[in-house]
């Protein structure tokens, strides 16, 4: 029985050390952030901001890399400029108790339709409904200025040549024209405490929002900015 003992006396030992080892474990866990509650935060955060999207969304976040500090509160974010589809980038920040900032991959899809062009069109063209079809894919992988909405841009003039099959950019669209060189236009001319309005000549085709030069009846060449209803409003 003696002998017994030790041998008791140290399995006793060795239990109660494996006991410390799992409680500082517990608790250094208990300190360090859980990466899946990160990365839940995130994805919810991101089917917030998609929510309006046309299309079918799908959601992935990739789990943070590094150990963080626990955090009480959790504070997801877009970096300025960023894009919300596609390969992105979305931060999380703590705000309590001990502020960090962590940053996650994400691919976002968002399976929709986009407007492409029938047949080759050439510049200056005027888009008519037989010269557009959608086609249904990822918008993520295509350009932010993708148009998913083709009615929406009937009457717009191509920018340059487009290739058959290609997409619809708002970058290579112009809108409708306003005025027309040539054309009699209504001017409006705005200054301190006033408001003319006259008849003009426009110099030269112009959309919405375009500056435009103007031949005035007394022959004087003024600029002002193209407006719905054949209208220049210049300001002084």
């Amino acid at each position: 029985m003696a002998a017994g003992a030790p041998n008791a006396g140290r399995r006793a030992h060795q239990w109660l050390a494996a006991a410390c080892l799992c409680a500082s474990a517990v608790a250094h866990a208990a300190d360090r952030q859980d990466p899946a509650a990160l990365q839940a935060h995130a994805e919810r955060f991101l089917k917030t901001q998609t929510g309006g999207l046309p299309g079918k969304v799908s959601i992935q976040v990739k789990l943070p890399r590094s150990s963080l500090p626990a955090c009480a509160v959790l504070d997801p974010f877009q970096p300025a400029g960023s894009r919300s589809i596609g390969r992105i980038t979305v931060g999380v920040r703590c705000l309590a108790p001990s502020p960090w900032t962590v940053y996650l991959s994400a691919q976002v899809r968002v399976i929709g339709h986009y407007a492409v062009t029938r047949q080759p069109l050439p510049a200056n063209h005027v888009l008519t409904a037989a010269d557009i079809t959608l086609r249904e894919g990822d918008l993520g992988s295509l350009p932010a200025d993708v148009v998913t909405d083709a009615d929406a841009m009937l009457g717009y003039r191509a920018v340059s040549g487009l290739a058959a099959g290609a997409p619809l950019r708002s970058a290579l669209l112009r809108p409708p024209l306003a005025v027309q060189q040539g054309q009699t236009t209504r001017l409006v001319m705005n200054g301190p405490g006033f408001s003319v309005q006259s008849r003009g000549q426009a110099l030269a085709n112009a959309s919405r929002g375009d500056r435009v030069r103007v031949k005035t009846r007394s022959g004087q060449v003024v600029s002002g900015i193209a407006q719905d209803g054949q209208q220049v409003v210049v300001s002084f």
